[in-house]
């Protein structure tokens, strides 16, 4: 039962948090949409800063489950198989990833600029992002990568070209990942010959 209330306070504030946004989201609110009292939204998560972090967390791996994301299948798959298999793999983990973290990571930049500790959390996230990136480089390219190579990579596996691509530009997950496949390539300097 507690579980499934965490979820459910999980799930609600990650929507509300979207539709609006730091400043217009209050514990209230999230206890309302998720059908309990307020004291359980606080005991099940904690307070409104506890609950984005959390809800971000869970948006990067899709679940509450302790699995880190570089130990998740979604992350092996892009050292397995030939280089094809390999960037495809890379491209559908990251459309995975960002159809739900995009939205939630604005919202964290927003708040982050009149809250010390959620900015704190930007710059963590930030940080962890690139370590991220360059495990996936090196899953991807089987080889060592340069510094610029996930620099740039890091550029183009974001949340802020996920949207920029998908509601911009009006493209869906699959043309995403197919661009990424293609784009992790070319910036790796990668050989499908190999």
């Amino acid at each position: 039962m507690a579980g499934r209330t965490r979820t459910a306070v999980i799930a609600a504030a990650t929507r509300l948090f979207v539709q609006r946004g730091w400043s217009g989201t209050s514990m209230r609110d999230v206890a309302a949409e998720a059908g309990c009292a307020i004291e359980t939204v606080y005991s099940s998560v904690g307070n409104k800063r506890a609950l984005l972090k959390v809800a971000l967390d869970v948006a990067v791996v899709g679940d509450d489950d302790p699995v880190p994301l570089l130990d998740r299948p979604q992350f092996r798959a892009i050292a397995e198989g030939d280089l094809g298999e390999r960037a495809a793999a890379t491209g559908r983990f990251a459309a995975w990833i960002f159809r739900r973290t995009a939205h939630l990571d604005r919202v964290l930049a927003q708040a982050a600029s009149g809250d010390a500790e959620l900015a704190e959390l930007l710059v963590k996230n930030r940080t962890d992002h690139r370590v991220s990136v360059d495990a996936l480089a090196a899953a991807l390219a089987r080889r060592p990568v340069t510094r610029a190579q996930v620099d740039g990579l890091t550029a183009v596996l974001s949340n802020e070209v996920y949207l920029l691509l998908t509601e911009g530009s009006g493209w869906t997950d699959r043309q995403y990942g197919s661009w990424v496949a293609d784009t992790v390539v070319r910036l790796l300097d990668l050989d499908y010959e190999e």
